[in-house]
């Protein structure tokens, strides 16, 4: 079958791979139909590795993707504790936490230290045509969302819990720095969370401009500073929760510039060179609280019922769709912020 493996850095290539083979206890054969691109496939794309996790051998990347059951193994479980059944479309939870340690039986499994993730070395990812996945790890979706909002609920699980770390409070004011996928998600739930007010930044202008559709009053970096528009915004007072939500370089600062004094400041990026670069003063003077995003933890079910409802709009975020063949020019044109791109899908 096919599959596109990295072999490094910028060096993706579509190749023929053994089939998988049939599904064990608690396993399901998902034919995959659809993966989305994140920014931390970037991060491998572009870096050869992200933080500190480095592949030594060529890996299959794609965590955010959602398929079609056509093999079951024994007790083959979905998340929800109901069996699978052929032929269901699921989307698939990248995360296998080890479900026995301290912090996985204390609620945690984002943080399980015994964990694989689908797509993060050495654990092969959705950029192929099959694969094998846990039971557990699959969430049945109905036809009402279609093959790239699967992919995006995924996206959507990390926005969820970013707002869950922000302990948003009716009528707070929320600064978004980055308008990416996430960002753009973690926007939409913060209007709908009762947010008074949500500044969007970015420096891409199709980026600021959909944040703006989505209901945020929302700049370009590169025309305005952020810092006197937040200012002036807010009356000098900076805004009560800031999600960073971009590459966490200098981003990382300027989130601690715009939030105020006391506030809290929610870190989902990840920065590529894996140093988190902030000025002591700032942050010990505002007596600031920093989080930061580690994946999500039981967010699927919530995700599905919003994408259900259509309480958020993802397939909006689509902005591209590219063929498992076009993957390696889909990561290019990512990589280099072509314009226009949003969200980019690969359709199976």
């Amino acid at each position: 079958m096919k599959a596109v493996r990295l072999n490094g850095a910028r060096d993706l290539r579509l190749e023929n791979v053994s089939e998988p083979p049939t599904p064990k206890y608690g396993e399901v054969l998902v034919r995959v139909r659809a993966v989305g691109i994140c920014g931390s496939d970037l991060h491998m794309y572009t870096d050869g590795r992200i933080g500190d996790t480095i592949y030594d051998d060529p890996l299959v990347l794609g965590h955010e993707f959602m398929g079609e059951v056509v093999a079951l193994g024994e007790h083959a479980l979905d998340g929800n504790h109901q069996p699978l059944v052929v032929g269901q479309r699921v989307a698939v939870d990248p995360a296998c936490p080890c479900w026995h340690c301290e912090l996985c039986e204390n609620g945690h499994p984002n943080l399980c230290p015994n964990h694989h993730f689908y797509g993060v070395y050495p654990t092969n990812g959705a950029l192929q045509e099959r694969m094998i996945v846990g039971s557990r790890n699959c969430f049945p979706i109905s036809d009402s969302i279609s093959d790239g909002a699967g992919t995006l609920l995924e996206t959507l699980g990390v926005a969820i819990h970013s707002l869950d770390l922000g302990k948003l409070k009716i009528a707070s004011t929320v600064a978004v720095i980055g308008c990416g996928p996430v960002g753009l998600l973690i926007t939409q739930l913060a209007i709908q969370q009762g947010a008074s007010a949500v500044y969007a930044l970015d420096k891409l202008n199709w980026r600021v401009e959909k944040a703006r559709q989505l209901g945020a009053v929302a700049w370009n970096v590169e025309e305005i500073d952020p810092r006197n528009a937040i200012q002036t915004a807010t009356n000098g007072r900076g805004t009560d929760v800031v999600f960073e939500v971009a590459w966490a370089d200098a981003t990382v600062q300027l989130a601690a510039d715009l939030v105020r004094i006391g506030g809290r400041v929610v870190l989902v990026g990840i920065p590529g060179n894996d140093i988190l670069t902030l000025q002591h003063s700032t942050a010990r003077r505002k007596g600031l609280t920093l989080v930061m995003t580690r994946r999500m933890k039981h967010t699927y079910p919530r995700a599905i019922a919003l994408a259900t409802t259509k309480r958020v709009d993802l397939d909006g975020l689509i902005s591209h769709h590219f063929t498992l063949e076009q993957t390696p020019h889909a990561f290019d044109q990512n990589a280099n912020y072509a314009d226009g791109i949003v969200k980019i899908v690969i359709d199976l």
